[in-house]
């Protein structure tokens, strides 16, 4: 499971000439600063100040491929975050966000900030399932992977050997490997909560074997690639010509996956990210 926490990511604010901005933070770069998008009628210079609707600042220290780097006046940017900052909910919910997002929008086991989107799948357990699975034998450990907002990008090359994920940073510690590996060694199964666990302990598996790491992915998972750990998965009814809808036809093949949503739309069954979920298993012959 992804224990990745959603941060309020979207910040609304002016400049010194009174012009609106709005910020949509990317990442978490330190206590401080951040990578973020800035949208306002007028680019915002290099050094300049954003007031935000609170009154705290932030400055623009830099700007590069699009993003710009911002600097907090704050002693503690998370705490400023919760009080100020918005949920950023994905493109297609056609809403503002609401105070019970907060929760809605936030998996019960999340407790490492970073994330600008959920992890999805997670959003289907609580408290009571984790007890009732574990009950019975199904143990967990997490993985952790800052979903970036890149998540929601598609896949826009003729050829998807073309596309260029986004990155995003991940790590996998030593405790969550030597749960996987021996889980594996005692003939068990592993099954990812989310696409960003797959694409997490596939990234650390890299070189062939499940390693502690903690570093940036970019994997693009899409049909052809062989599988190192995951057996099978639990995931939402992802957006057409997206890389999560590419990974979920690697994993059990497009024929399979075309009858599943044909059959979800058929029972219209709810999509994306506040929709249903699916359990997937692996198949080696696709």
């Amino acid at each position: 499971m992804n224990n990745t926490r959603v941060i309020p990511a979207r910040l609304f604010g002016h400049k010194a000439s009174g012009g609106k901005v709005e910020i949509m933070i990317e990442r978490l770069l330190n206590d401080r600063q951040v990578l973020a998008m800035v949208k306002a009628s007028r680019a915002p210079k290099i050094d300049s100040f954003i007031t935000l609707e609170n009154g705290d600042k932030a400055q623009i220290i830099s700007k590069e491929n699009g993003f710009y780097t911002l600097d907090f006046v704050t002693d503690s940017l998370i705490d400023l975050l919760d009080n100020v900052g918005h949920i950023p909910l994905p493109p297609y919910i056609e809403r503002s966000d609401e105070q019970a997002d907060l929760e809605r929008y936030q998996t019960v086991f999340a407790d490492r900030d970073g994330a600008v989107a959920a992890p999805t799948a997670g959003l289907h357990f609580d408290d009571e399932l984790l007890s009732s699975l574990k009950e019975k034998g199904i143990e967990h450990c997490f993985v952790t992977l800052h979903v970036g907002a890149g998540t929601y990008q598609p896949v826009k090359a003729d050829k998807i050997t073309d596309h260029k994920m986004h990155s995003e940073y991940f790590e996998i510690d030593q405790s969550s490997v030597d749960q996987i590996n021996q889980t594996k060694d005692n003939g068990g199964r592993i099954i990812a909560v989310g696409t960003t666990a797959v694409r997490s302990m596939e990234s650390a598996a890299k070189s062939g074997q499940l390693k502690a790491t903690k570093e940036e992915t970019d994997i693009f998972i899409y049909p052809g690639y062989e599988f190192k750990v995951v057996d099978m998965m639990i995931t939402n009814f992802h957006l057409p010509k997206s890389s999560l809808l590419m990974l979920v036809s690697a994993f059990i093949g497009r024929e399979k996956m075309m009858e599943i949503y044909r059959h979800a739309i058929d029972k219209q069954y709810r999509f994306f990210s506040y929709g249903d979920a699916m359990l997937l298993e692996k198949h080696d012959d696709k």
